[in-house]
């Protein structure tokens, strides 16, 4: 007799017993799902980052062929710090009201135990073609993972036909989401009375400038038709996030420092509007030095950027996908927040997001997956080992 249950909803518990807040290691839950595959015949191979702290997870049901299913999701979850969660969040509670409550219920360990509990299904079959199981850490503070995780993937395997990335959409196939990079700038002014307001230079007050010229982005970008109708944001958006500085009310600032992001169309790009921002903070900077030398304006990307996913060369994912589902003729759509899927398309993977829960649960108190949507996970995975063996 098997020591794991196999259950979906056993699987989520035992998933989301693990406090895996991307601040912590998820090396236990990657020793569990490790354990679990072992007993299942199945071996899997850890992709650890530079310390060995964190793992990504690779595992093959089936044959090493072409033409696999890669099933793809992150194991590490937000913090709940702050949160006025009613229950414990690092226990799954059955609600009564047809909603299973924890942290990462729906984002994305509900994904995850669903293709973890038809692993023994799978190995039961003659899968002609493989199905990999991809779990990644540190989605949630950059898709710091899953680089290193398809390299090795490309590397070390037949190459797979179809990638689905199993974040919260409704079961509804997304083929478009944006990128984002974020970035901090770091304002150096010259100190000075404030009565005096022609001796320093405020770095609160060249801040706000690169703040309105921020904002002013977008506005041209509405302006010039740079949209993508399939995003409910229908241009990239740039957001300052946090500021800080100044040491007193009567001190010109001399420093200053705002945190901001970039969420870039996929017809957009990173690089071009950057630019925007770039050419006018080098302008800005060479005015001002003229007054005091000292004066600096520097950007850093605090994360490399995680690109965007092109609503392109995915026919053979959408066409697998709508054969999966209990409704094949549901909308296509997109979605404004990143996942890893601009990642695997970058390596020339054919790739969509498609899974249970709803991103509107995603980071917040109390989050929940509805028993329906682990249903329909389910049925997900079962229909996708029938495909893969007929």
């Amino acid at each position: 007799m098997s020591a794991f249950d196999t259950s979906t909803r056993d699987l989520l518990a035992q998933l989301i017993g693990f406090d895996t807040v991307s601040r912590h290691s998820n090396l236990e839950l990657i020793d569990f799902v490790e354990r679990y595959l072992a007993e299942h015949g199945v071996t899997a191979w850890r992709i650890a980052n530079a310390d060995g702290s964190k793992a990504n997870l690779l595992a093959r049901i089936g044959p090493a062929v072409a033409g696999g299913v890669v099933l793809s999701g992150h194991t590490d979850v937000v913090p709940v710090d702050g949160q006025p969660w009613r229950t414990d969040p690092f226990e799954l509670i059955d609600g009564g009201d047809g909603r299973l409550y924890g942290r990462g219920s729906c984002d994305m360990k509900g994904f995850l135990a669903c293709a973890l509990g038809e692993v023994p299904n799978w190995q039961a079959m003659a899968l002609s073609r493989p199905i990999y199981l991809a779990f990644s850490y540190d989605e949630e503070i950059g898709c710091l993972g899953a680089p290193a995780m398809i390299e090795r993937l490309m590397a070390d395997e037949p190459t797979p036909a179809t990638v689905i990335i199993g974040e919260p959409t409704r079961m509804q196939p997304v083929v478009a989401q944006k990128g984002i990079t974020t970035l901090r700038t770091r304002v150096t002014g010259r100190a000075a009375h404030s009565s005096q307001v022609y001796q320093g230079v405020s770095a609160i007050h060249v801040a706000a400038k690169l703040v309105t010229r921020i904002e002013n982005i977008m506005q041209e970008l509405i302006d010039e038709g740079a949209l993508e109708n399939v995003f409910n944001v229908a241009h990239s958006s740039l957001h300052v996030g946090t500021i800080e500085g100044g040491t007193a009310i009567n001190i010109m600032a001399r420093a200053c420092h705002f945190d901001w992001e970039i969420r870039h169309l996929p017809s957009d790009g990173f690089d071009a509007l950057f630019a925007r921002f770039s050419e006018f903070a080098t302008s800005l900077e060479a005015e001002l030095r003229e007054r005091a030398p000292e004066v600096s304006i520097v950007t850093e990307r605090l994360i490399e950027t995680v690109p965007a996913l092109a609503d392109r060369d995915n026919e053979p994912a959408l066409t697998l996908c709508r054969q999966l589902l209990d409704d094949p003729d549901v909308e296509t759509g997109g979605v404004a927040y990143a996942t890893e899927g601009g990642q695997f398309q970058r390596a020339g993977l054919a790739t969509l997001v498609c899974g249970p829960g709803s991103i509107e649960q995603a980071h917040q108190p109390d989050e929940y997956i509805e028993v329906e949507q682990l249903a329909a996970g389910e049925r997900f995975m079962q229909r996708l080992g029938e495909r893969l063996s007929s």
